[in-house]
């Protein structure tokens, strides 16, 4: 009641990480599978769904002054259907089960970037397409009631089914476009409790206990998080 927007309760966190062993680790799954290959962002967005499978508090949101469980643990993400600044977004938007594996989550991912980069359109930009149509006075008055529904949890399901600020993380691979992580607010439309952002990989030195350093493959993660949802 203090502070009821979810925007104002962002507590930012960034971070360095390190990617010997990572790298190691993808060699050795490419391998044998050069075409299909896994990825920096399968890595971590497989361990944020194991973070959050064994941190069930992170899989929770406030809305309408009252604080909710996930039932299930949902992620999104923003695909590029053509690697131009003219092409069209498709918003990927995924559930996971605390069974899931690296291997099932890859798996999952690849078949939701092939569907995304098809002519079919997501469920939430076919909709915000159709709103955008209408006239501004008559939009105005349809999100504010969007906005009244959301408050109590009753926005009609078909309409934000797909709607990545109702996931409980919310993926951004800002590495993709050569940019590094930085801060990324969250939405009081929606749900999302969670949002990462992934820097580009990058050589940075990391220093040992005696001031001695070594350059090594490292990236950038940024986690933009509603500081309500648990202590600590």
């Amino acid at each position: 009641y203090l502070y009821p927007n979810r925007a104002d309760n962002e507590a930012f966190i960034r971070d360095v990480i390190d990617l010997t062993q990572v790298d190691e680790y993808l060699a050795k799954k490419n391998a044998d599978n050069p075409e299909m290959a896994y990825k920096l962002f399968h890595v971590i967005l497989a361990a944020v769904v194991r973070v959050v499978t064994l941190r069930p508090k992170m899989n929770r949101f406030i809305q309408g002054f009252r604080t909710y469980q996930r039932r299930e643990l949902t992620t999104a993400f923003v695909v590029k259907k053509q690697f131009a600044d003219e092409a069209h977004e498709a918003l990927a938007y995924l559930s996971f089960h605390e069974q899931d594996t690296i291997d099932t989550i890859h798996a999952r991912i690849l078949e939701e970037i092939t569907n995304c980069r098809s002519d079919k359109l997501d469920n939430s930009t076919a909709g915000m397409d159709t709103l955008s149509k209408l006239p501004r006075f008559v939009l105005r008055f349809v999100m504010w009631i969007l906005h009244r529904l959301d408050f109590y949890g009753k926005v009609p399901y078909f309409l934000i089914k797909t709607d990545p600020n109702y996931a409980s993380v919310f993926f951004s691979n800002l590495g993709s476009i050569k940019l590094q992580a930085g801060y990324h607010h969250l939405c009081n439309w929606g749900t999302n409790s969670l949002f990462v952002t992934i820097g580009e990989m990058k050589m940075r030195p990391i220093f040992a206990a005696d001031g001695t350093y070594e350059m090594r493959n490292t990236v950038e993660i940024g986690l933009t998080v509603d500081e309500r949802i648990a202590d600590g």
